[in-house]
């Protein structure tokens, strides 16, 4: 809008036809001037009436085109012609144009400093592109094609919606209020999008992280660890014969624990769960949530900046996922000091959980 009030649009230089028609149609109609674009003049009209407001009308169109443009329909007469052919011209489903919209669309992918509402909207923009040349997607790959172009640094989440739910019911409102709902979290809880935790298996100053190492190092964690239930070598508590319920869970831990600990970054301050490939077990830094809260001394973990923590309990938490399922995550310890809320994809998938990344891995 300029200074004056007035209503301005951007002229149309051969880019984003159907951004600048949604305009100009919305500008003639403010000004009284749309009904020009109608097939036939009203009988009630005279026609020295619809010729004043044609006029205007095409004078309208005329000042928010480019000269490269403009010139194509100076021979046009009526406002309606004009519109015409700028739509046989750059609205037209030719081959060529659907290329153009195509490469695009698969090319979008948001940065990681980009705004979430913007990618959003330009995401939008190529989609409504699309349906001018009669190439519509259906609501659910329209949700698929949103998910697949957010960044890296949503991939916890991506893989939370895609785990958790059936495919077939995504509508794209749902994934687009969903994102916008998890960006307004994360900007509010001051973290930021690639503050994510890394976990990993380690023995003295061997330190490995991530899906590859997490299964040589978790079987060689199986040979020589005590079971936290029976206290017998060579499995789990979550894979002991003798669990029973009535038994509380005892660790007896020596100075050397420190050879088998959690590597974790906890740079970020967002309060959030985060999936890890990688880690060996569920942790917290704080016990509020948890059920069947067992306190005593679980171990110690050592932050990527060699400060060691204290592991003080261990429980069950029920957590409502992004998409309405629950999961519950048993054996979660509680590490205070930590800034992140850890998810074990191990111990998911032991626990009989379906747990599917990208290009199906």
């Amino acid at each position: 809008m300029s200074e004056d009030g007035k209503v301005q649009i951007e002229k149309f230089d051969g880019k984003k036809f159907g951004w600048w028609k949604m305009q100009i149609e919305a500008l003639l109609c403010q000004k009284d001037l749309d009904v020009v674009l109608e097939d036939d003049r009203p009988e009630k009209m005279p026609q020295a009436d619809w010729d004043r407001m044609d006029k205007k009308a095409r004078a309208v169109i005329t000042f928010s085109l480019s000269e490269n443009v403009a010139f194509n329909i100076q021979k046009e007469t009526s406002a309606r012609g004009m519109m015409a052919a700028l739509s046989n011209m750059y609205e037209k489903p030719s081959a060529a144009n659907k290329v153009y919209l195509i490469r695009e669309l698969v090319n979008t992918r948001m940065r990681e400093s980009d705004l979430v509402t913007a990618h959003i909207n330009n995401l939008n923009s190529i989609l409504s592109r699309l349906v001018s040349v009669n190439i519509k997607f259906d609501d659910e790959v329209q949700a698929l094609l949103l998910l697949s172009s957010l960044p890296d640094s949503w991939s916890g989440t991506v893989t939370a919606v895609t785990s958790s739910s059936d495919t077939s019911k995504f509508t794209f409102v749902k994934m687009r209020d969903l994102i916008l709902g998890e960006d307004v979290r994360r900007r509010n809880s001051g973290g930021s999008s690639g503050d994510l935790m890394h976990v990993g298996r380690v023995r003295k100053n061997n330190r490995c992280s991530g899906s590859k190492n997490r299964k040589r190092s978790q079987s060689r964690a199986r040979n020589d660890v005590t079971c936290w239930n029976c206290k017998e070598v060579g499995h789990f508590r979550n894979h002991c014969p003798n669990d029973k319920k009535e038994v509380n869970a005892a660790v007896d831990h020596s100075d050397d624990s420190d050879d088998e600990v959690l590597i974790c970054n906890a740079e970020s301050s967002a309060d959030s769960w985060v999936m890890d490939s990688g880690a060996l077990f569920h942790a917290t830094h704080s016990s509020e949530a948890l059920q069947n809260l067992k306190i005593g001394d679980f171990g110690k973990v050592r932050l990527a900046n060699d400060e060691v923590l204290d592991v003080t309990g261990m429980g069950d938490i029920d957590l409502v996922t992004l998409v309405g399922s629950t999961w519950t995550l048993r054996d979660v310890r509680v590490i205070p000091g930590l800034k992140k809320m850890l998810i074990s994809v191990g111990q998911l998938d032991d626990q009989g959980h379906e747990v599917k990344f990208g290009s199906g891995r």
